[in-house]
């Protein structure tokens, strides 16, 4: 069956009008930030991370930490569902390190004994919650979401 040439442009202005704002609706929701890629296990400051006017939920993790990489895969989708949040991973390993790397000085400047550790801050950049109610925080935030 042929399509008439009028019915065929419209049909492909449609789809494209539908992929754009499918695209555009993905664009506005909150990215997933590598945070110290190339620097992975230095010290910094989480302050500088942070996105201004969104939520900011940030993940300190290990390659080494099965925990971590299996609520990476929620971080991201929740992150897809919220334009108001944005989530940082930090990983606390040091290039060349095999298990979790305690001594880093990431690890280290920040206290950790257990991750994944969470932060989050506010739109304002005001920390809400560390340790175990930021990740309770961020299970409620999943839940919400349907994840």
């Amino acid at each position: 069956m042929k399509m008439r040439t009028g019915r065929r442009r419209g049909l492909v202005w449609w789809l494209t009008l539908g992929l754009w704002l499918w695209a555009g609706s993905m664009a506005a929701a909150g990215p997933v930030v590598d945070g110290n890629q190339g620097r992975e296990g230095q010290a910094l400051e989480i302050k500088s991370l942070l996105a201004r006017g969104k939520y900011t939920l940030v993940d300190f993790w290990s390659p080494y930490c099965e925990p971590c990489l299996k609520i990476a895969p929620i971080m991201k989708k929740l992150a897809a569902t919220r334009a108001d949040l944005q989530v940082v991973k930090l990983n606390i390993n040091r290039p060349g390190t095999t298990g979790i790397d305690w001594k880093s000085p990431l690890a280290q400047q920040y206290n950790l004994r257990s991750i994944p550790h969470l932060v989050i801050f506010d739109k304002k950049g005001k920390q809400m919650a560390a340790g175990r109610p930021a990740f309770d925080l961020f299970v409620e935030w999943a839940k919400q979401a349907g994840l």
